[in-house]
């Protein structure tokens, strides 16, 4: 039988008010480009980028939900099904860093109450304006300390670690599958890439991710990655 290799996919959200750049980050991190011109984002915008991590495959599919209130009943459906999160603030913005801990709840009522906490990272974008910021550094560490996430501190424009924000979420994800004591997971195969699983956890479905299978003409065979065969 043939043996097919099998990519983790993983749904990351990124939420905050509109304007802190979360299209932008999302645009520099997938396709490499910036631009400085403000179009705020009607509902829902999607890119997806995939990245090598601990000697796995995995693909990161990125949901820029829109900040605005307006489009806040479009985008409450994208929650669902996340597996990690981008909460961000700009630093030039200080309503967008007091509005961190109601995003946070979001995520909380639409994804956390359901399969339970999800890795976050608190980023606060655009500190290639320092000299116009409106946040002090030990203002965004108590946030980040607040809500038990990490703090990166990112410019956008200048790609400075825009890389290393979805690098963290990727390998703290990873980790949590490789350590399944505390965690129950069960796995979908993703629409436009059949070799993909998307992971989701469940306190109701006792299945942890495998990484390898066997296509048999009536049935999938899930098996662990140093099974070579049946």
């Amino acid at each position: 039988m043939r043996e097919e290799e099998l990519e983790v996919a993983l749904k990351v959200v990124i939420v905050g008010n509109g304007g802190v750049g979360k299209s932008s980050m999302i645009q520099r991190y997938c396709k490499g480009t910036f631009t400085k011109d403000y179009k705020k984002t009607i509902g829902v915008d999607f890119l997806e980028r995939q990245i090598e991590v601990d000697g796995e495959e995995v693909r990161l599919m990125l949901w820029d939900t829109a900040g605005q209130e307006e489009f806040d009943a479009i985008t409450k459906a994208y929650y669902r099904g996340a597996q990690a999160c981008v909460l961000a603030f700009s630093t030039t913005d200080r309503d967008s860093f007091e509005a961190a801990h109601s995003w946070k709840l979001k995520v909380k009522y639409f994804v956390e109450n359901e399969c339970g906490e999800i890795p976050t990272v608190i980023v606060q974008n655009k500190i290639d304006l320092m000299d116009q910021s409106v946040v002090n550094p030990e203002e965004a560490d108590l946030l980040a300390r607040a809500l038990g996430c990490r703090l990166l501190r990112t410019s956008v424009k200048e790609d400075v670690n825009v890389a290393a924000v979805f690098r963290h979420l990727a390998a703290r994800c990873l980790a949590e599958l490789r350590d399944p004591r505390d965690y129950d997971y069960f796995t979908t195969p993703t629409p436009h890439h059949p070799n993909s699983l998307t992971i989701s956890k469940s306190p109701k479905v006792d299945l942890f991710l495998t990484y390898h299978f066997f296509q048999v003409p009536s049935a999938l065979v899930i098996l662990p990655k140093t099974t070579m065969e049946l």
